[in-house]
Order: structure tokens, then C-alpha cells, then sequence
């Protein structure tokens, strides 16, 4: 059994920003997979179970709030049977730039809630995670909240769209292969929305 957790902030006014394409990516996890979203109060979570790469999974999406995201992903973590090993996690990261896309295999938080939530309650930072970059406020770097808050504008929202894709085609490319196989494939992977962008000096 495979975990998959996709991080964000429940509720209407949440969907769509950037500090919750964790749920976004999750959603195509389990779209793949076939599988529906049930809700999981006594996890507080929602979950999909299904089959994807070969491997039975559970995607979860927390509801506890970015802050408390480990109060669901631990105890499910724990009811699946399953090890820190069979964990990805996957988050927004504002130190990488819109359309790409990151694995990594441990490490600190490096400043994220959800990831500090997660390594607090299961005890250990050694486990897979998929960032998706949202970078930062290009005219008030330092306005973080408010930009991982914020809805993105069209623009925006169609390279975060291509890199949600390929975040959700990583989470599934995980499940069978090496994680430096995956490294290999997808660190490198620019958004095409991005690149035009770059290349017009948009």
C-alpha cells in the first residue's frame, strides 16, 4: 500500500491558490486511478483507494488545515499498514519557480507547515516528496502569504496546470521506479506555458 498525501487548505475560498496544488495534484492521482473521494472524519481527511503504477494506493488530502497536515496523514499512514517508505507527499514550494516541478527524498521542511506537521507527528523527514513550484510575488517577494493565498491569474493558472500534470504523471512514475530514475525524468521539467513566457520575456 502506497500513501499518497496531497497538501492544501480545505474550503471554497482555498481552491485554486497556490499554497493548495497539493490537493490539485491529488485529484489527478486519483482520477487516474479511477478512484472516489470518500470523507474520513476519523482521519480527518478525504481519501481515494485505487490501483495505479501496479500498486494498491490511498490519496489523501488532509482537512485539518495546512498547519495541522500531519494530524491525518500519520494515522492513516498507521490504519494502511504501511511504512515512511510507501509515503509521497506532495507540496507547493515558493523557492521554485512556477511550472517546475521537484522530487525529493528527505530532508528538512525548509520552512513549509504542512511538511514541519507531517515530520513532527510520524517522526522522521525521510520520506518521497513531489514540490510543485509556485514561486514567489515577483513585486513583493516577501509578501508570502498573501501570494500562496491568492488565486493566480490566467496566466498563471495555465502553467500551474501543466506542472499539476506532471507532478500527478511523477507521483505515478514513482510507484514503479527508482527515485533517482524519477529524479532524472522530472527535476528537469519546465512548464511549456513557462518557457514561452521566459522566451518572450513575459
Amino acid at each position: 500500500m502506497k500513501v499518497i498525501a496531497g497538501l492544501g487548505n480545505p474550503g471554497a475560498e482555498y481552491a485554486g491558490t497556490p499554497h493548495s496544488i497539493g490537493f490539485e495534484v491529488a485529484d489527478r492521482v486519483a482520477a487516474a486511478a479511477g478512484a472516489q473521494w470518500s470523507a474520513k472524519s476519523a482521519f480527518e481527511c478525504v481519501w481515494a483507494q485505487g490501483f495505479l503504477g501496479g500498486e494498491k494506493i490511498v490519496v489523501v488530502k488532509p482537512m485539518t488545515y495546512m498547519n495541522l497536515s500531519g494530524k491525518a496523514v500519520a494515522p492513516v499512514l498507521r490504519y494502511s499498514n504501511a511504512s515512511v517508505d510507501d509515503l509521497i507527499v506532495v507540496s507547493d514550494d515558493i523557492d521554485l519557480s512556477l511550472g517546475r516541478i521537484r522530487i525529493r527524498k528527505g530532508g528538512s521542511a525548509g520552512g513549509h507547515n504542512g511538511l514541519k506537521s507531517i515530520i513532527a507527528s510520524i517522526g522522521t523527514e525521510d520520506f518521497l516528496r513531489v514540490k510543485v513550484g509556485v514561486g514567489r510575488d515577483g513585486r513583493n517577494r516577501g509578501n508570502v502569504i498573501s501570494h500562496v493565498l491568492g488565486k493566480f491569474d490566467a496566466a498563471r493558472r495555465k502553467i500551474a496546470d501543466e506542472a499539476a500534470d506532471e507532478a500527478a504523471k511523477a507521483v505515478e512514475f514513482l510507484l514503479s521506479n527508482p527515485v533517482d530514475n524519477a529524479m532524472n525524468r522530472f527535476n528537469g521539467f519546465v512548464a511549456p506555458s513557462a518557457q514561452a513566457a521566459d522566451e518572450q520575456g513575459i
